[in-house]
């Protein structure tokens, strides 16, 4: 059930300026040496203003650069202060996080979501979308079905899901410190894969990555975790120290 290649992507959110390429130069380099050692995919969803900066400096990529959410709708169009998914694409963009908690919390529904998952694989772009219960949610024993919803409510039976990657980020352990047991994490990785190939009647089960506080003193207890595909990484991907330790030790 569980996928070869590694995934390690970064969330950097509201962080950065062009000064920011050091760090995306020694992950870069970090790939470089070690790309033949282990087999792992390394992401960096940077703020818009920032990906085609970063990926015409780096010279030879061994990463790859995403975005971290688009307009809903496609092509031109007057929506001030939007940026389109194929405007992404063209600034060199390969992955797109979406659906990720803080945004519904600003209120993105599901049918905005939908959109955005049409017009980003309208694009080629690979999705990363997040999903997730609140603490209340899994007090109340509603982690299965609330994640059921995400995923039912977001993508369709028609969608090329070979191109959707999922990132169970639990709201109530992002950036709090707090992380899953590895017995529920593993229940929880198991329900998200079964549940999605027989309800998109897929060949194989998805990508599905973990989020929430990972750093490098916890990555080798979540690495226990067999059905885990990778993870999605917030506040420790905006240093390039912290981030390629988190790698190491998971291989450790």
């Amino acid at each position: 059930m569980t996928n070869k290649l590694k995934y390690f992507i970064g969330n950097w959110k509201m962080f950065g300026d062009f000064n920011s390429f050091k760090i995306v130069n020694k992950i870069n380099q970090y790939a470089k040496k070690h790309r033949s050692s282990n087999k792992s995919k390394i992401v960096l969803c940077v703020p818009n203003i920032l990906i085609d900066f970063f990926n015409k400096k780096l010279q030879r990529k061994f990463i790859s650069l995403g975005a971290q959410n688009c307009y809903h709708e496609e092509g031109h169009g007057p929506f001030t202060g939007a940026i389109s998914a194929g405007m992404l694409k063209k600034m060199g963009s390969e992955y797109i996080i979406l659906g990720h908690s803080e945004n519904r919390a600003e209120g993105e529904t599901y049918k905005i979501i939908k959109k955005k998952i049409i017009s980003a694989l309208n694009q080629k772009l690979n999705i990363i979308l997040c999903i997730g219960e609140k603490y209340v949610d899994k007090k109340k024993g509603k982690t299965f079905s609330v994640i059921r919803k995400q995923i039912n409510g977001s993508i369709e039976k028609k969608y090329n899901t070979n191109k959707i990657i999922l990132a169970y980020e639990p709201v109530w352990s992002i950036g709090t410190n707090k992380i899953p047991n590895a017995k529920d994490l593993e229940n929880v990785i198991k329900y998200i894969k079964k549940d999605f190939k027989k309800n998109f009647k897929t060949k194989k089960y998805p990508n599905v990555l973990y989020g929430g506080s990972v750093n490098k003193n916890n990555v080798k207890f979540l690495s226990s975790v067999s059905e885990l595909d990778g993870f999605l990484i917030g506040g420790a991907s905006q240093s390039s120290k912290k981030f390629i330790d988190i790698i190491k030790n998971y291989y450790k």
